[in-house]
């Protein structure tokens, strides 16, 4: 039995895979392994076959054209075979120790005793996961104590309260395999960011959670061709513009919020973190083009749910985003540079 997938979407990833693959392989033959090497053109692919010769009931090397990280993240998908299903950028790695644990805390789960009697294994499990400065030596942790009871199953509607710099990200999360082919979640290929749509479009779907106070997941920043580098966002707005627009429109929040509605809140304050996003980096390129953008992205919004858009466009968080004038860009890029001081995000 397979406990678990790992999907390790690589592209070019010859300089540093290694030290994600190898952190993976401590659940041994529990989990697998897919390694979606996605059109590389470095040594890649061969080291990822080196992976599945040396750990055949372990690793998987598949090699596909290039799609881009949802066209990897969607493969892994396809061919899973574990109870439950996680992505790990291959960039990035698990803490040793808290894998371990979170991999017993599974095995407990679906122990042959506790399904006999009837104890329902969780549809996802929550992590704490490590924004981590490895070049610079610096880390901050980000958890969930405050949402969720430490290690026993809840439902959304027994969660707490999201503090500004918390929400739900891919890192953080590991859904019941079924669960995310139930939710009918595929990512668009050749299009960054879609890991929004990822963390975003299943959590209705998810009637059960158990959250694990552990520092599990190592997000690495650092690298100058990262998605989420400033200058590397400015160039793809588009994607996130696109992004934006999907998760905006890929569930019925009126459904949620009649059967979770602690959950409507959060995956609301979720479009209007990343219609926030948007609309900084559209500021920041201070172009007539980008204005526009800025404008047609909410009035896509507003075309869509007429609702949804009143209620972002004067929320705290994305409304101080679409002040209007100069000054309000000047406050709306000055509140951005403060927060990403305190939070150390890139």
């Amino acid at each position: 039995m397979k406990y678990i997938t790992f999907a390790v979407p690589c592209y070019n990833s010859e300089n540093y895979m290694r030290r994600c693959v190898d952190t993976l392989l401590e659940g041994g033959r529990d989990v697998e392994i897919i390694l979606v090497n996605d059109g590389s053109t470095d040594r890649t692919a061969e080291i990822a076959d080196e992976y599945q010769l040396k750990y055949p009931d372990i690793v998987r090397a598949v090699h596909k054209e290039n799609g881009g990280h949802g066209s990897g993240v969607n493969k892994g998908l396809e061919l899973a075979r574990g109870i439950y299903y996680k992505v790990v950028d291959s960039d990035d790695w698990l803490d040793r120790e808290a894998y371990l644990k979170l991999l017993k805390k599974i095995k407990d789960f679906c122990a042959d005793g506790n399904r006999d009697s009837g104890q329902e294994i969780p549809d996802l499990f929550v992590c704490n996961y490590v924004y981590d400065h490895l070049d610079e030596g610096k880390s901050r942790v980000m958890d969930y104590r405050n949402i969720f009871p430490k290690e026993e199953m809840c439902t959304w509607n027994d969660i707490g309260r999201f503090k500004p710099s918390q929400y739900l990200i891919m890192h953080s999360l590991m859904f019941r395999t079924d669960v995310l082919r139930r939710s009918g979640v595929k990512l668009p290929e050749h299009t960054f960011y879609v890991d929004n749509l990822f963390s975003y479009q299943p959590l209705p779907y998810v009637e059960s959670i158990c959250y694990m106070d552990l520092d599990l997941y190592h997000y690495y920043l650092g690298r100058e061709d990262q998605s989420v580098n400033e200058k590397v966002l400015m160039k793809r707005i588009d994607q996130q513009i696109r992004v934006t627009d999907l998760v905006a429109k890929s569930v019925d929040l009126q459904a949620v919020k009649e059967k979770y509605p602690k959950l409507a809140v959060y995956m609301t304050r979720n479009i209007s973190v990343m219609l926030s996003i948007s609309s900084i980096h559209l500021l920041l390129i201070r172009t007539a083009e980008a204005e526009q953008k800025r404008k047609d992205m909410w009035n896509s919004i507003k075309a869509y749910n007429a609702a949804l858009y009143y209620r972002l466009r004067y929320s705290t968080l994305s409304g101080l985003t679409y002040l209007p004038g100069k000054l309000g860009g000047k406050l709306t890029v000055g509140g951005y540079r403060f927060a990403r001081k305190i939070y150390q995000f890139q």
